[in-house]
């Protein structure tokens, strides 16, 4: 059963987990010395109850209480309880959803355990934005993706913001950096994986004539909007695109992600 508490001072040292959760510097560091990531809101909060990252505790107004204790079951953890103007002076911003949880992170995998049973994977290239990664993540979970593989310059997935519009979907995703990049994409050809790099180009291959076979291991390949995808990428992959109407520049990377997966999905 959760062990309820009530704070009432933001510089209790039970909080200090929760603080400055918009100072990025600092909770990279934080995070990363103690091993640690946020979790916000109740359904990611569920979500993050039966996924394989520890809880170390949650903080939650009281009006979410009795939310937040159905979300745990009998899972115990310390649930710290406090005001409005706690949170709000604790995270450095006010907690419109009320619930923000402490979990914590597991060793790095490699990508060769993260692949093993894998079919259906995404790869990402150079996706800073943590709020994109979440929405892919989401897309992700929702068609069937088994893994995921970060190229070294994306972001966090366990990001306060991934974890949040990925509604704690990626915490159920199994994921590894791809190491050496990119001539990881030549290591998935080799074992017989189909890469298929999803790109507004022209000369792209509309997605619409891509079938899969039974037996296809596919890889989705996204990069950043604005820049899109390296060349470098690009030249160990299938050219794919989804086709739109003319004078729309593109498609949210997190939109196309869904389009992408559903349709292989479905082929």
């Amino acid at each position: 059963m959760a062990l309820v508490e009530h704070v009432s001072n933001p510089s209790d040292g039970r909080l200090a987990g929760y603080v400055g959760l918009t100072d990025a510097q600092l909770r990279a560091s934080r995070e990363a010395a103690d091993g640690v990531f946020i979790v916000e809101g109740h359904t990611a909060l569920a979500r993050a109850v039966t996924s394989p990252y520890p809880l170390r505790s949650v903080l939650c107004l009281p009006g979410r209480l009795a939310v937040v204790q159905a979300a745990l079951g009998d899972t115990e953890v310390p649930v710290y309880v406090a005001e409005r103007d706690v949170l709000a002076a604790t995270a450095g911003f006010d907690v419109h959803r009320g619930v923000l949880a402490l979990a914590g992170r597991r060793a790095p995998q490699a990508m060769d355990t993260v692949l093993a049973d894998a079919r259906t994977i995404v790869i990402l290239e150079g996706l800073s934005d943590q709020e994109n990664v979440g929405a892919i993540v989401r897309s992700a979970r929702a068609f069937g993706v088994d893994a995921m593989l970060l190229d070294p310059t994306t972001a966090d997935p366990l990001g306060r913001r991934s974890v949040r519009v990925s509604m704690g979907e990626v915490l159920h995703v199994p994921w590894a950096r791809a190491t050496p990049w990119p001539e990881a994409l030549h290591t998935l050809a080799d074992g017989g994986w189909r890469v298929l790099a999803l790109t507004p180009a022209a000369d792209a291959r509309s997605l619409r004539t891509v079938s899969r076979a039974p037996d296809d291991r596919v890889a989705l390949l996204l990069g950043a909007e604005g820049p899109g995808l390296s060349a470098a990428a690009m030249a160990r992959a299938e050219r794919v695109g989804i086709p739109i109407r003319p004078g729309v520049d593109s498609l949210n990377v997190g939109h196309a992600t869904a389009v992408a997966l559903w349709h292989l999905g479905e082929t």
